[in-house]
């Protein structure tokens, strides 16, 4: 197994968390609420201990890939580990984008978005179920390419501690040349919103290029709404830590076909086979252009739908 480089920075983490609420609240920002900054907390110690488990697993999976790889990158040369780099973060862009357009992958990631408030302890709130539902693969391709495991999971590892930072409302904007290449505070927030505009928008996970590339972009403009379109309503963290599963399973149950179950598995979240419910990309065809740009519009919708951020 690799070391646990991102247990040693929670120290860090829970330092800073405190740090921010001692700031929002001298400020008056009203940026934290108490009962959802533990719920994001739980569900963090929650992804911990899942993860002892899970991420076993996963290294042993890349481990055994590993043994047919095609070529041999050695972790001795510097370039390799700028390959790696900019293979982990492609690689985390695809899963992450896939995760707001795959529902069975979404139901794990859904938790990241439940909070209603964009605080560095809202980073915290992680998933329980990702690893052992698959979210790996994404990356698996990079031990068959000849990445050490131990490599592949470093990687992740750096970008998770790097992304925690990106989730506060406290920093405005980076340098313009930072803005471009890398995520930020400002780029990251319009991924948590529920704003019609904002939807599905700015996956990377340290640099924002690959969004740029593919045509994921979306500058923040207005102050965006936090939380999912049909929010939880709870900050009980098995709760929001399985909510989704179970909405899953009972779409399937009604879908009352193996045909409609495998379409509420892999399409979008929102589908459904009655109309009873919309994805991001059938209400904007449905909208006239300029009303995706109308918030109080945008707000409408979220009305009229079921599906999450």
């Amino acid at each position: 197994m690799p070391p646990a480089v991102l247990l040693y920075a929670i120290p860090a983490f829970v330092i800073l968390v405190v740090a921010e609420w001692v700031y929002s609240h001298k400020e008056q920002k009203q940026l934290y609420e108490i009962k959802d900054a533990f719920s994001s907390m739980a569900l963090g110690i929650g992804n911990v201990l899942s993860g002892f488990v899970s991420k076993a697993l996963v290294f042993g999976c890349a481990t055994l890939i590993y043994q047919y790889r095609l070529f041999t990158l050695e972790s001795s040369l510097w370039w390799v580990w700028v390959l790696a780099f900019f293979a982990d973060d492609i690689s985390y862009y695809w899963f992450h984008r896939s995760s707001h357009h795959v529902r069975f992958f979404w139901a794990s990631h859904v938790v990241h978005h439940s909070s209603q408030h964009y605080n560095l302890a809202a980073a915290l709130r992680q998933t329980w179920t990702g690893n052992f539902t698959g979210s790996f693969i994404f990356w698996m391709w990079m031990p068959l390419v000849g990445f050490h495991p131990l490599m592949v999971m470093l990687m992740q590892q750096f970008s998770l501690i790097y992304q925690f930072w990106i989730h506060t409302e406290t920093i405005n904007k980076m340098p313009h040349w930072f803005e471009f290449i890398l995520n930020t505070p400002s780029h990251h927030r319009v991924h948590h919103a529920t704003d019609l505009k904002y939807l599905d928008k700015n996956h990377g996970g340290i640099l924002i290029i690959w969004d740029r590339l593919f045509g994921s972009f979306q500058p923040e403009e207005e102050k965006p709404t936090y939380g999912l379109t049909k929010n939880v309503n709870s900050f009980h963290p098995v709760k929001v830590a399985f909510h989704e599963w179970e909405n899953l399973a009972k779409d399937i149950a009604r879908g009352r076909s193996l045909s409609n179950a495998f379409k509420y598995l892999v399409n979008p979240p929102g589908w459904s086979h009655d109309g009873s419910s919309k994805t991001t990309n059938q209400i904007r065809n449905e909208l006239p252009a300029v009303s995706i740009f109308n918030k109080k519009e945008t707000r409408k919708m979220h009305h009229e739908k079921n599906e999450v951020v």
